[in-house]
């Protein structure tokens, strides 16, 4: 059994800040899902609205149009790969387990829907809590944290707490410290660096460094589609670090690196 999972990105969205706009089609989104699956991705995730910095949120019926006829056609095409819904709404959320979804990935770690986390319960769906500060379109507004692995770890500590309260299996609760998401650089990397902190909390951790802004500001510049190996260091460093699921566009290679890197500790 691998020690770790691959999450294959699906963006069915006009503006993300790697893919936007290449997967708004649905025979687009469906044709990359099924690629990523081929690749090796063990979760696809689906989402239909943009959390990039500076992005406006979008109305659950804009949101559900765009991506549950994708969910609905690649759950009758793939099997073996879960199917990820990347949404905040439970309208969305509803709709898209309803679609074939088990997994429910949500940026605002059940804070943004009142009733995400009985939907959750409820269905037995898998669930990742992130963190993040403040909304998508200001989150890159000057960060500040005291600490910022004590304070990530502290929200993720009562997220998940939350969520058991209200029911979740823990057993179904993956933690995600939100790489990028109202970080800074160093930010960034200090989470990097100490990630067996958040590793410590004892649930699953999901890293999610693709294509993102600081690795091209430490790439000198390098546009999204150039991010590949900085991904992948991250990504290989994260594992040796204890996480275990990889959220990332390009599933093959980083899947190949991991591969290699997990022999290597496993000796």
């Amino acid at each position: 059994m691998s020690p770790f999972s691959v999450m294959g990105v699906v963006n069915v969205t006009p503006d993300s800040f790697s893919d936007g706009g290449l997967y708004l089609d649905v025979d687009a989104a469906v044709d990359h899902a099924i690629e990523l699956r081929a690749q090796g991705a063990d979760i696809v995730d689906f989402g239909a609205e943009s959390t990039r910095p500076g992005s406006q949120p979008i109305t659950p019926e804009q949101e559900m149009a765009r991506v549950i006829p994708v969910i609905e056609r690649v759950a009758e095409a793939l099997t073996g790969a879960q199917l990820s819904i990347d949404t905040s709404k439970f309208e969305v959320a509803q709709a898209a387990l309803l679609a074939g979804a088990t997994y429910v990935n949500d940026v605002t770690a059940l804070r943004g829907s009142p009733d995400l986390a009985g939907l959750v319960a409820s269905t037995g769906a898998d669930c990742c809590l992130m963190h993040m500060l403040g909304e998508p379109g200001t989150m890159q507004d000057s960060p500040h944290y005291e600490d910022v692995v004590d304070d990530v770890r502290a929200f993720l500590e009562q997220r998940l707490a939350y969520a058991v309260g209200e029911g979740i299996a823990e057993s179904k609760i993956s933690l995600d410290p939100g790489i990028g998401f109202g970080k800074s650089v160093e930010h960034n990397l200090e989470l990097l660096r100490r990630l067996p902190e958040i590793v410590a909390i004892g649930r699953p951790v999901v890293i999610g460094t693709s294509r993102k802004a600081f690795i091209g500001e430490l790439m000198g510049g390098a546009a999204p589609d150039l991010r590949l190996p900085g991904t992948i260091a991250t990504n290989v460093l994260a594992l040796e670090r204890g996480a275990r699921v990889f959220r990332v566009h390009d599933v093959g290679p980083v899947r190949s690196a991991l591969t290699v890197a997990a022999a290597t500790f496993a000796g």
